[in-house]
């Protein structure tokens, strides 16, 4: 086994254990730590806590090896404040437990040497230059993909380490799935503290979290290719399952306005198109209506809180970022932009940009091709046909029936249970919600129809929910139902292991890989010939000026 396998493996753990405590820490300020024990929780807020943070201290300081070092410890040291304070709770050592086997068995995925199209493009450098700069303005002046940043680059720009060097930058997608694992995993299962199955009635939601738990796990075994949006869309699944549980249970009591927060924080910080996802608030709004019966009253219930000031301070970084690079509030919309600072990008590069998104999304443009008149392609339905043939066929086709797969084999299993049916009366919010994600399919259709830009999430939610109410009409005993559930979960996690060993043999066959002797991915030279040109332009044009006005 070699020394940088050991030093991949014991960071992963180690930055794992720092996380929690980020996690713990902000909890610490609950007046009720209902949540303490569900280490999925608990990662999910560490990582809103260390983003924010992050975006933070990079206004100021870039985020050397001794910073992270430190960083890194503190989160340790409060960690390991927590552990000794529960230390004798056979609860915390449990769920501490089931922790450490999820990411035990997620590791598989992190052994890689081929990194998606994007990561050598930008992807790298913009978090390299995270970790040599601090911020400078008119970056975007670099290349098309640093005008778009993203909180995942700053997340991983704190994983810069000794002897890891730059060789942790996908750790940060790897923690998203494996804290919404454990989430969803409770859920599915009616976990409660003592990790006990609990006697509740099976509700729709428990369905809906199975599916997607098979969903990610198969779907998205392939981290190396995760980039921004897979993250996005996997925090939507679970966000979408928490809102619509909050809205059948009809319980405000237990709504966690705080997760809630924290994961629109998380989704709307990866990538500027997932503010959409900032409409879902308007059903949630009317849910706390229904309490308060008053408009102002909900208004104070949801806005004026500590937990909405959290998101407001991330976004507010978030637009600075996007504001230092562009000059734009929030790229690539034109309306956002101001065009008298030194280091803007034009309106009209940037209007040009969002219609290359666009025609890239259509299927009118690729590395190799581009339809002759592209301003014309992409008005209307112009673009349908074509995308048809060389997008939906076979790449959305293939994914549509890989759903129907699913559903088949859960139907299959789940049909012939018992005759009898459960009667359920489905809240009407939920509705209103249904109705929201079917007009965000059809904004996707229209404007961006690639699955990457929330296509993913889209579909799959809009045939997952009407079949987990389906599923919950079935009269089935809490045992059996947990029976089916844990094989489903197994076979899930099979196939993302057999997935990834596949990937692993064909990658030693292609580019020989060597993951015990050789375990970091591979790394073009150019990669960092990106921070030599970041200089050159900041000492020839002066545009990255930290001097605003």
């Amino acid at each position: 086994m070699s020394f940088n396998f050991l030093i991949f493996f014991s960071y992963y753990f180690i930055i794992l254990i720092s996380v929690l405590g980020y996690g713990c820490f902000l909890l610490s300020f609950e007046k009720t730590n209902k949540n303490i024990f569900n280490f999925g929780y608990v990662g999910l807020v560490g990582i809103f806590f260390l983003i924010s943070y992050s975006y933070l201290s990079n206004i100021f300081i870039p985020h050397s090896k001794i910073h992270n070092n430190i960083l890194l410890i503190i989160g340790i040291f409060n960690f390991i404040y927590f552990f000794k304070r529960y230390f004798n709770n056979l609860t915390f050592k449990k769920n501490f437990l089931f922790f450490l086997i999820v990411f035990l068995l997620l590791f598989i995925s992190l052994l890689l040497d081929k990194n998606h199209d994007d990561f050598p493009y930008y992807h790298f450098s913009y978090t390299y230059n995270l970790t040599q700069e601090s911020l400078n303005f008119g970056i975007g002046k670099l290349n098309h993909g640093f005008r778009t940043p993203s909180s995942i680059f700053y997340l991983n720009s704190l994983f810069f380490l000794p002897y890891a060097d730059y060789y942790l930058f996908n750790f940060s997608s790897i923690f998203i799935l494996g804290f919404t694992n454990i989430i969803l995993l409770k859920k599915i299962l009616n976990l409660n503290e003592n990790l006990k199955i609990n006697n509740n009635e099976i509700i729709f939601t428990n369905y809906l979290s199975l599916l997607s738990f098979v969903f990610i796990n198969i779907f998205f075994y392939r981290i190396s290719e995760h980039g921004t949006d897979r993250s996005a869309q996997i925090l939507i699944f679970l966000l979408f399952i928490i809102i619509l549980d909050d809205f059948q249970k009809r319980d405000y009591s237990k709504v966690d306005l705080l997760f809630i927060y924290i994961l629109t924080g998380l989704i709307v910080s990866l990538k500027s198109f997932y503010f959409l996802y900032f409409l879902f608030s308007i059903p949630l709004f009317l849910f706390f209506l229904q309490k308060e019966k008053k408009i102002f009253p909900t208004l104070k219930l949801m806005f004026f809180n500590r937990y909405f000031i959290y998101l407001f301070f991330l976004i507010s970084l978030v637009i600075l970022s996007y504001f230092s690079n562009t000059g734009c509030l929030l790229y690539p919309i034109s309306l956002t932009c101001f065009e008298n600072f030194q280091w803007s990008i034009s309106s009209d590069a940037v209007s040009k940009m969002n219609d290359w998104y666009e025609l890239w999304s259509k299927a009118g443009a690729n590395p190799n091709f581009r339809v002759r008149n592209p301003e014309e392609y992409i008005i209307g339905f112009n673009w349908v046909s074509n995308w048809i043939n060389q997008y939906f066929f076979n790449k959305v086709s293939d994914f549509i029936l890989g759903l129907f797969l699913i559903l088949t084999i859960f139907f299959i299993i789940f049909f012939k249970l018992d005759k009898k049916t459960n009667e359920i009366k489905i809240s009407k919010l939920i509705y209103l919600t249904y109705i929201f994600l079917t007009l965000m399919l059809l904004e996707w259709f229209y404007n961006h129809p690639a699955l990457r830009y929330g296509g993913y999430c889209i579909i799959s939610l809009i045939l997952f929910v009407p079949f987990s109410f389906y599923l919950s009409k079935k009269a089935i005993s809490t045992k059996r139902y947990n029976q089916i559930a844990l094989i489903l979960i197994i076979i899930s996690i099979s196939v993302f292991e057999i997935r990834n060993y596949s990937r692993i043999i064909k990658e030693t066959k292609i580019y020989n890989y060597k993951p015990i002797s050789e375990t970091f991915y591979s790394i073009d030279r150019e990669y960092l010939n990106m921070q030599e040109k970041i200089n050159n332009l900041k000492n020839n044009d002066g545009i990255f000026s930290k001097t605003i006005f």
